[in-house]
């Protein structure tokens, strides 16, 4: 089971990239709140318009309050990346998709797997032959914030493999 927080969903889609993800792992599934926010008037029409026309493989689900809520972790996490944490913590989850570092960070104390837009682009390289130099060039054109170390890092692991 893959639940997805906001970030590697938004930046995908933005790259024409969203359907690596059922090719990778089936079904992934939304908390609400994270569908609240791609849906959001704020987020760009691209993604909103994916999001209305969600695909089947892609399940949304509610959260009741859950342990973090009534003791918030000492990072301070958004309600996506805390929703993602959550319906994790009462599921059989055994990967998350954020891509924020606090929320990266917390997860994996949490015991959670986790990667992130970045770490799904290279298996998708690894696995399904995505062109990752090229899907790495959009997604610098989107506001999606990688050093530039990291980004020689990713190409030079997979031309290796």
């Amino acid at each position: 089971m893959v639940i997805s927080d906001t970030g590697p969903i938004y930046y995908l889609v933005l790259i024409d990239c969203a359907e690596i993800l059922p090719a990778l792992f089936g079904r992934v599934i939304l908390p609400s709140v994270v569908m609240a926010e791609l849906t959001h008037a704020e987020t760009p029409a691209k993604v909103r318009a994916w999001m209305a026309q969600a695909p089947r493989w892609l399940e949304v689900r509610g959260i009741s309050s859950g342990p973090l809520r009534e003791e918030p972790p000492i990072e301070k996490l958004d309600a996506g990346e805390l929703a993602v944490i959550e319906l994790a913590m009462s599921t059989d989850a055994n990967l998350l998709l954020i891509d924020d570092r606090k929320g990266v960070r917390f997860a994996r104390r949490k015991g959670f797997a986790v990667t992130g837009t970045l770490g799904v682009l290279a298996r998708a390289a690894e696995r399904h032959g995505l062109d990752l130099r090229e899907a790495l060039a959009r997604l610098s054109r989107t506001n999606f914030y990688c050093s530039r170390e990291i980004i020689e890092e990713l190409l030079a692991r997979s031309s290796k493999k």
